[in-house]
């Protein structure tokens, strides 16, 4: 998913936003040929993520920049630990800066928050996952910094998998045909590596999806604790179960102890905190 040329795309253009006609501060008061180190370091407690994508934002500045990861993504971080060293000129380290640590500490804030989910639920077998609540144009990254604390991906995106949530319901509902004839008919017309996946927000939807004996996954939205146990009773293994609705680390525990085998958590992703990275600059190599 986070491949080179992806990277290179995203740290380009944010290159692009953040300097259209160059880095005037530093073209007007750096020397052209002075060197500088810089060393990326955390602050604070937490899980790394974006290594590269840190490199790629500061060679895409200049080429002859190097960049030494002393960390791999999915490290965890106390403060003070050295991730990353980087030499080059000053002006291209200074350039890349903010758009390098802008996307580093976005990544690794998501993969810290991740890994505090995942270790609220272990050992009940359920699985953490995110949602395509991301930041557009970033979702590779948001994706892969979920990965590296620990979660699993939902679907890529729209084109990936058969999803049928509640607004598609009630248009389905709406021409009066039975659910489950409409959802088998659906499942026909796709390819048998297609997954179909439908949202319900109340018990009694749930009979008519199972009823079609061809959904992959049924997701209980907003369900109740005792609605999920009662949900995941009804269904009796015959799909995957996901929990899905307004879940927090402090209710986790309890949805993944209703027995479902899939969280999806819109906040690992859409109102995440930036983990605190510095960029400590010393001019000269």
């Amino acid at each position: 998913m986070l491949t080179p040329q992806l990277i290179d795309r995203v740290v380009r253009s944010a290159l692009e936003e953040d300097a259209p006609w160059g880095d005037v501060t530093s073209e007007t008061l750096i020397p052209a040929d002075a060197t500088a180190t810089a060393v990326l370091a955390a602050r604070g407690a937490g899980v790394f993520s974006g290594g590269a994508v840190f490199t790629a934002a500061m060679r895409a500045a200049d080429p002859a920049t190097t960049v030494e990861l002393r960390l791999p993504d999915g490290a965890p971080l106390v403060a003070g630990d050295v991730v990353a060293v980087v030499r080059g000129r000053a002006r291209s380290v200074l350039t890349a800066e903010r758009v390098a640590l802008n996307l580093v500490q976005r990544m690794s804030g998501i993969a810290t928050e991740t890994a505090r989910f995942v270790e609220a639920v272990a050992g009940t077998g359920a699985r953490i996952a995110d949602t395509r609540k991301t930041v557009p144009g970033l979702r590779a990254l948001d994706r892969h910094a979920v990965g590296s604390g620990g979660g699993r991906n939902h679907r890529f995106s729209l084109s990936d998998t058969v999803m049928a949530k509640d607004n598609h319901l009630a248009v389905l509902t709406a021409t009066g045909r039975p659910l489950a004839e409409v959802l088998r008919e659906a499942k026909n017309r796709l390819p048998h590596t297609m997954h179909l996946e439908v949202e319900v927000d109340r018990l009694d939807q749930l009979d008519d999806v199972l009823a079609s004996g061809v959904v992959d996954t049924v997701m209980l939205d907003n369900f109740s604790l005792e609605d999920l146990r009662l949900g995941v009773d009804r269904v009796a293994g015959r799909c995957i179960v996901e929990a899905s609705g307004t879940v927090s680390l402090e209710t986790v525990r309890a949805i993944a102890e209703t027995g479902v085998d899939v969280i999806s958590v819109g906040a690992l992703t859409h109102s995440v905190r930036a983990l605190d990275l510095g960029l400590d600059v010393t001019v000269g190599a």
